[in-house]
């Protein structure tokens, strides 16, 4: 992918990885986007952030004929995720631990694309019974198959410790609790946006939508698992 030159602020996508029926992604993501927005980047105008929610992407499993690296879309849902990953330059993931992985409808909604997601930044945020460390884990590895560069530092919010259930049923797994994170929490996510920014200045500016269209990207070369 060419480098360009960035113009107006660092776009950054909150993408919200669960799309399960009650949740506690979008709590998550909620304090995410708001501690975000205190950030000192935002404030000044040179980052902004979106919240992105798989939930009303709404895309089925991967049906597209030809592999993502080579840009070719079929599908009208495809262009449209294809337009909303190419408008950001960098993201923050919000995911839970499923069975010491990712949910599928995270990986499928990084499976749908390629050139979208090259050269740009990601930081990450798991949440579960062990704080979603096994996700993260998992989603560097899957990141790192569709270039994108992954800073160190990541937030993990563990559901015993940061969730208040008083009131609750404790025999009730569906009760959402209320998400009261400790301080520290805050810290180590703004210490990770400050991450996420730093290196998206370091790298070279990846294409936008309004650089490139929405109707598919140029293939480029990639790993040979792409192409299966």
């Amino acid at each position: 992918m060419r480098a360009t030159q960035r113009t107006g602020p660092v776009r950054i996508g909150l993408i919200v990885g669960s799309t399960r029926p009650g949740r506690r992604g979008a709590a998550v993501a909620g304090w995410a986007a708001q501690v975000c927005s205190r950030h000192p980047a935002v404030r000044a105008g040179s980052a902004e952030l979106e919240v992105i929610d798989l939930a009303e992407q709404a895309l089925p499993l991967l049906d597209e004929p030809v592999p993502a690296m080579f840009g070719d879309y079929r599908q009208p849902h495809t262009r449209r995720w294809s337009a909303v990953v190419a408008a950001c330059d960098a993201f923050v993931f919000v995911t839970p631990e499923y069975n010491h992985s990712v949910p599928a409808a995270l990986k499928n909604a990084v499976d749908y694309l390629y050139a979208e997601w090259n050269d740009k930044v990601a930081g990450l945020l798991g949440y579960g019974v062990q704080g979603g460390v096994r996700a993260t884990d998992h989603l560097r590895l899957v990141l790192a198959e569709v270039r994108v560069a992954v800073v160190p530092t990541q937030v993990s919010v563990p559901i015993f410790t940061d969730f208040d259930f008083s009131g609750s049923d404790p025999g009730d797994p569906t009760a959402p609790g209320v998400l009261s994170p400790g301080e520290e929490r805050e810290e180590s996510l703004s210490a990770m946006l400050t991450e996420v920014l730093a290196w998206s200045a370091a790298l070279p500016a990846p294409w936008r939508a309004a650089d490139r269209g929405t109707a598919g990207v140029p293939a480029a070369e990639g790993s040979p698992e792409l192409v299966a």
